[in-house]
């Protein structure tokens, strides 16, 4: 984790960074519209020996203008370099052409979040989601998640699913060691963490509780794949504190769902998780916590995409720190029994039981 408590600048550096954080919505249109004009791909083919501008100009059919005015910006931000008369590829423009990770993340900014952030003032104000409706005319995202826009709901899910895919194997793992029959995926979404878990036991049984809006898609993939024999949806919206759960299950899950809430809210639903568990029974909450984080790339994403909570999601959520999830833990009468942190890219997954 990053050292905070020291000033990583001096005043001629912070000065500089001052300045480049005020350009900083020009360079991220610049990266991105290198990358959709097939200008980084070009510059890419052409190897460490580069193109003109004009040569570019005549593989992409973009103007010369063009060109030069969009790779003259991208040499003040590093992502190109320049030999006269050649641009060619800097390591920062490689990794926004190849990264799966960078393109997660640019395209969730560009097409979900950019527009909204314009109301982010509004939204801290009043503690509502006030970007969101640049979007749809909403309460939460989560009402219209299967409505979004389409590169919108594109780059959401793209984004979503390329931090929790990667956690699957051993999480699986962990979960089905005790062969449990009945599983609840609290906030299951699409469905894609009850499909693996279908896969990987051919007995388990699988009820998930979310909005009738996001259990109709998770009901159609799930018996896309012949798995509707075993699987129960059930209709809830947990924002409502009389809302009931279903009376049993072996194992209790909830996957990047805790952070889509505010702490008040967290307690109300981990307290009533409580009350339907018996002995041996087991909770698993698996979070993404900024100060948990191996990498300061990491780190510094998760910040910002609490901000998308704030401005979009819902207006009072985020990605928490660990020691202030965890106090909600304990006064919701439930202990952590294993943390294991830094799965796949550095989510952590809770174990709980009833203290």
């Amino acid at each position: 984790m990053s050292n905070h408590n020291q000033d990583p600048y001096n005043a001629f550096q912070a000065k500089t960074e001052a300045q480049k954080l005020s350009f900083s919505p020009i360079v991220f249109h610049t990266a991105r519209t290198l990358r959709d004009l097939g200008i980084l791909a070009a510059l890419d083919k052409s190897g460490a020996k580069g193109l003109s501008a004009v040569d570019i100009a005549q593989q992409t059919g973009v103007s010369e203008y063009g060109v030069k005015v969009l790779l003259d910006m991208a040499l003040s931000a590093h992502i190109v370099l320049w030999e006269k008369p050649n641009y060619s590829l800097a390591n920062m423009g490689h990794f926004l052409l190849h990264d799966g990770m960078t393109q997660a993340n640019l395209d969730f900014t560009a097409d979900v979040c950019y527009a909204a952030m314009m109301h982010l003032t509004e939204a801290i104000k009043e503690g509502t989601p006030a970007g969101l409706k640049e979007l749809g005319d909403w309460e939460t995202i989560y009402q219209g998640l299967s409505r979004l826009p389409q590169k919108a709901k594109e780059s959401w899910f793209k984004f979503d699913h390329f931090y929790s895919d990667r956690s699957f194997p051993l999480l699986l793992k962990e979960v089905f060691k005790d062969k449990p029959q009945r599983l609840v995926d609290i906030g299951g979404n699409t469905g894609k963490w009850a499909l693996q878990c279908f896969n990987h036991d051919q007995d388990v049984d699988i009820t998930i509780v979310d909005l009738p809006q996001q259990l109709e898609v998770a009901t159609g993939n799930i018996e896309a794949q012949g798995f509707g024999s075993r699987f129960t949806p059930f209709p809830a919206n947990m924002l409502d504190k009389s809302q009931n759960l279903p009376e049993r299950a072996d194992v209790w899950w909830m996957s990047q769902f805790l952070d889509c809430f505010s702490p008040m809210e967290i307690l109300s639903i981990l307290k009533r998780v409580k009350g339907q568990l018996q002995a041996g029974d087991t909770v698993y909450i698996l979070e993404l916590f900024w100060d948990a984080q191996k990498y300061e790339a990491a780190e510094y994403s998760l910040n910002a995409t609490s901000l998308y909570f704030t401005c979009l999601a819902n207006g009072n959520s985020r990605f928490y720190r660990s020691d202030d999830f965890l106090e909600i833990v304990a006064e919701a009468g439930l202990e952590v029994a294993e943390r294991t942190d830094d799965i796949g890219l550095g989510h952590t997954l809770l174990k709980l039981r009833k203290a």
